[in-house]
């Protein structure tokens, strides 16, 4: 818990790697960065960075953190195959990776996946009401439940329409 940047949950090494080169770059240009994804779909390759900020997220700024990041990921050269760089808002389902997200939308309905199942299930919803040293606590129609954040695979916002 402690710190206030970078990931609660875990990334692979790539995706860390990348984190960390392209935070600095996000907020030089006046973003946050949310989220790192490195995935293959169709036998292509994507690296996906999810930007926030206020005012809402533009092109503009997408395009503007995508040429500071690709020409930071050119230079150090993590990445050994081919791959797209995509640079987006998040949208109203965020997902919560640090500890600062998770105070900043205490309250809020979200959804949280785990890696195993859990009392029958691997998705929980509620109002997540808070991290401590045990985990990630949420008000579910059950009670409160606190999830170890080693058993977490991905936590969201729920969108409210």
């Amino acid at each position: 818990m402690g710190k206030n940047k970078g990931p609660l949950i875990d990334y692979n090494r790539l995706e860390m790697r990348v984190w960390q080169l392209a935070e600095p770059l996000a907020a030089d240009s006046g973003a946050e960065l949310i989220d790192v994804e490195f995935t293959q779909e169709f036998g292509e390759w994507y690296l996906r960075l999810f930007i926030d900020r206020e005012p809402p997220v533009d092109h503009a700024l997408c395009e503007m953190v995508s040429n500071a990041v690709s020409a930071a990921l050119d230079a150090a050269d993590p990445i050994s195959q081919s791959y797209s760089l995509e640079v987006s808002s998040p949208g109203l389902e965020r997902p919560l990776r640090r500890e600062a997200d998770i105070r900043r939308y205490t309250g809020r309905q979200v959804l949280v996946k785990l890696y195993a199942p859990r009392a029958g299930g691997k998705e929980f919803r509620g109002v997540l009401a808070g991290l401590t040293a045990e985990g990630l606590q949420l008000d579910t129609a059950e009670g409160r439940e606190v999830f170890p954040l080693e058993q977490i695979a991905k936590t969201n916002l729920i969108a409210d329409i």
